[in-house]
């Protein structure tokens, strides 16, 4: 099989700033999937952008974290086990898996997507922010295997990996760890007949070569350099598009690598780049037709 790599536009609707980015990229053939967070501000904007546009393939983001300082989200729900002690969701997606009930966190989900299915949208795919239900920040297992439950309820493919390569491996877990809920993922995709890439890549944005980054052209560089060595199959990796904008910069310090994502997909040289060194841009409703042998981009 040849390399392809999704990139998904994790945050759609987190905001203003991401929604027009995201909007921009769908329509000018950048970006091949997204994801929205029903909790936040912008999500019914982004929704109906989905539902004007169902060539599009834009998924639920689901989410049970609300990691800014100052810009923060409360769940759908009533479940006392999702919320810190100011009433938002949980910072981190280690306090998650420490302190939300199982049956909290299903009810959470459960609501998200059936909230876009009644503003109208048909998702092309789920996934979570920051890795909230894939167990392995505390080995908390058994919610991955609710992800997978909840997905195969719905028919949605679902983002997590089922195959280990160290090129790919989530920041910080050792790569036994990395194998050992691949193969779980593979047990769960099956039993719960739920589509997934084959790989799921995680930069390490802490890594010195990422963290020293002073210039676009150098971000450019190395995310390209990373994109373009991957494994044969699929690959999915994320990112978060923002224009530049008053609003993102009081939510997030981190404003200029956001924008800096924008500029890469906006950049025609990128796909190039990528398609001369065999790796080649699908999105989620490609991989779909691809797992069903319909056919291969």
């Amino acid at each position: 099989m040849k390399k392809y790599l999704i990139v998904n536009a994790d945050d759609f609707g987190m905001c203003q700033s991401a929604n027009t980015a995201c909007f921009e990229l769908f329509e000018a053939g950048r970006l091949y999937s997204a994801t929205i967070m029903m909790p936040c501000p912008a999500a019914k904007a982004a929704v109906d952008f989905s539902v004007a546009n169902p060539q599009y393939a834009v998924g639920i983001h689901t989410t049970l974290t609300s990691e800014w300082q100052k810009y923060r989200w409360k769940p759908l729900t009533g479940g006392k086990t999702l919320v810190d002690e100011e009433g938002f969701m949980w910072h981190e997606a280690d306090m998650v898996e420490k302190h939300a009930s199982s049956a909290d966190i299903e009810n959470e989900v459960r609501a998200q997507i059936d909230l876009a299915h009644e503003w109208g949208m048909k998702p092309s795919h789920i996934d979570n922010h920051m890795g909230s239900l894939y167990g392995n920040q505390t080995g908390r297992f058994s919610l991955l295997k609710l992800a997978y439950k909840i997905c195969g309820s719905y028919g949605y493919p679902y983002r997590m990996y089922i195959k280990a390569d160290k090129r790919v491996d989530p920041r910080g877990i050792p790569h036994y760890v990395n194998a050992a809920a691949a193969a779980l993922s593979r047990k769960w995709a099956k039993k719960y007949k739920v589509i997934t890439p084959d790989y799921l890549l995680f930069p390490d944005w802490d890594a010195p070569d990422m963290k020293n980054c002073e210039k676009y052209e150098d971000y450019r560089k190395r995310i390209l350099e990373i994109w373009s060595d991957i494994p044969d199959g699929v690959t999915e990796t994320f990112v978060h598009p923002s224009v530049e904008s008053d609003e993102l910069k009081s939510i997030t310090n981190a404003w200029k690598r956001r924008v800096w994502e924008y500029m890469l997909l906006k950049d025609p040289e990128t796909e190039k780049f990528l398609n001369e060194h065999g790796v080649y841009f699908i999105s989620y409703r490609d991989l779909v037709d691809m797992r069903f042998g319909i056919k291969e981009p």
